[in-house]
């Protein structure tokens, strides 16, 4: 697909300064999700460390005094506090024990104490041991998306500041056509986020943009919900910059101006190609219909229910431990039928041992 274009004189040019912009979120956002980040692993590692200790050499104590509670939110993540006094070898032994782990669990959780048979200063609760690798999992997951989303943002913010110092050299400019993906209009200056979708390039770029007052940028086209721009590559800069309507970013004389812009208005009023300067730009392009949406979250939940019935039955027939935590999760959240088939299936080849959760009996040891 070609668009219109201009022909920008073939010298170095050099690029006005505030041309590429930071977005607001950047300056808070990264900030939050990394302390967010720091201090989830910093609150829920040692624990989940301590628990992997025990867990290595276990000892399940019969007459500790055991006092807490369980807190679930938003229907998902569980926050277990309990109090642990218990006697060991003539030694008295007072821990604050807390968990967190994501269940679809409903109604009360029942749990005893369990300690280090290496270190008896270890304690915990058997569902932090049975919910270990759901725990590991979480806070991986928690500590990636958060912590990567704002490495990531920090990245973005200094190859920003990057292009906006190589901008303040002069270099040979090339148009290309930009996707425009967001626009926002404040205070009658546009804010203007663009992608670089349509060019030769193989790493395509997004970039964010301020208008002063009365400037838009240069529509020459659509490519499928997106109205498209004029952009120029400078040298070799790792952003585009998007071009305003008068060419005002360039720092060019007004005969030059004219003459690069002499083709759009031509073509414009001659009808032989796409409006330039005079296209509406303030009303944000489309998305998805209501129907599309629908039927792509439907297939996403098709996939997801598939994935875990895929991954339970992998679980109870063929996985090599019964204390597989998200397996575990997901037979005892199965209906009771397929609950008591999945253990059944556990029992064949792990009934010489410990029933894992969702399958134990009144005892929490013998399987039901």
């Amino acid at each position: 697909m070609t668009f219109p274009t201009i022909t920008l004189p073939a010298r170095a040019l050099t690029i006005k300064r505030g041309v590429i912009s930071t977005p607001l979120a950047y300056y808070f956002s990264t900030p939050i999700l990394l302390v967010i980040a720091v201090f989830m692993v910093m609150t829920e590692g040692p624990g989940i460390l301590r628990d992997y200790k025990i867990s290595q050499n276990p000892l399940v104590l019969q007459n500790a005094d055991i006092n807490g509670k369980c807190t679930t939110r938003k229907a998902v993540f569980t926050t277990c506090e309990v109090d642990l006094t218990y006697d060991y070898d003539g030694q008295r032994y007072e821990k604050d024990v807390e968990v967190m782990f994501v269940d679809f669990h409903t109604g009360d959780y029942e749990t005893g104490a369990v300690i280090s048979a290496d270190k008896p200063d270890l304690a915990t609760i058997s569902l932090g041991l049975d919910m270990l690798w759901n725990r590991i999992i979480t806070l991986s997951a928690f500590a990636i998306l958060l912590g990567g989303g704002s490495l990531a943002m920090i990245f973005l913010a200094l190859r920003i500041l990057r292009v906006r110092a190589q901008l303040r050299h002069p270099a040979v400019l090339t148009p290309i056509p930009v996707e425009i993906t967001a626009i926002d209009n404040k205070r009658k200056r546009l804010s203007v986020t663009y992608a670089d979708r349509l060019s030769e390039r193989k790493t395509k770029r997004v970039a964010y943009t301020r208008f002063e007052a009365g400037q838009e940028p240069i529509i020459v086209g659509d490519a499928g919900n997106n109205a498209v721009a004029l952009a120029v590559w400078h040298g070799n800069t790792a952003l585009p910059v998007l071009l305003d309507d008068r060419l005002e970013r360039i720092d060019m004389s007004d005969q030059e101006r004219a003459d690069a812009l002499a083709p759009l208005l031509a073509a414009a009023a001659s009808g032989a190609g796409q409006p330039a300067v005079a296209r509406p730009v303030a009303t944000p392009p489309k998305g998805m219909s209501l129907a599309r949406r629908i039927g792509l979250f439907l297939i996403v939940l098709v996939l997801l229910v598939a994935g875990i019935f895929g991954y339970w039955l992998w679980y109870v027939t063929s996985a090599p431990s019964q204390y597989n935590s998200p397996g575990m999760d997901i037979n005892n959240m199965m209906p009771e039928a397929l609950n008591r088939w999945g253990c059944s299936q556990l029992q064949k080849r792990f009934g010489d041992g410990p029933a894992p959760f969702g399958c134990t009996a009144a005892d929490y040891q013998s399987w039901k």
